[in-house]
């Protein structure tokens, strides 16, 4: 499966493409379209990305995460397109031999991809206004790795 698709997301194949019997822990974040944001009641969300620079962004952020982790696999999947609230946007996948590693992968591998990932978000509100929201400070990102 691509990181970056234009369908609904499907956890099935993420599960049964890291499946591995060495692994006792498995780490599943998925990231849904919330229906208020900073107040603002939030009606839809248009994702868009450039497709090879966030793929190509993804699969670093998996790699690192391997590295720096005990995790065996991690997968990382972003949708783009019109998502509704409550659509999944986003699934982190992690397996490790224990839970702690999984835990630790799946956080760091979310963060980097909300902080380093070329994807754009815009909202529409109830209201019938809209907005494109500004992305994590790259900053900050390295503050916290430090």
């Amino acid at each position: 499966m691509a990181g970056i698709v234009d369908r609904p997301l499907g956890l099935e194949a993420l599960l049964t493409e890291t499946e591995d019997a060495e692994c006792g822990a498995l780490v599943v974040f998925g990231g849904t379209v919330r229906r208020h944001n900073h107040g603002r009641e939030v009606v839809d969300i248009a994702y868009s990305a450039h497709g090879p620079l966030a793929e190509k962004t993804l699969a670093e952020i998996e790699a690192e995460t391997l590295e720096k982790f005990e995790a065996r696999h991690c997968r990382l999947v972003h949708r783009v397109g019109e998502l509704a609230v409550g659509d999944v946007s986003v699934y982190a996948v992690v397996r490790a031999v224990h839970r702690g590693e999984a835990f630790e992968a799946a956080r760091y591998a979310v963060e980097a991809l909300k902080h380093r990932v070329a994807i754009w978000k815009h909202e529409r509100y109830s209201d019938g206004s809209s907005a494109h929201l500004e992305g994590c400070s790259l900053v900050e990102h390295h503050q916290a790795e430090s």
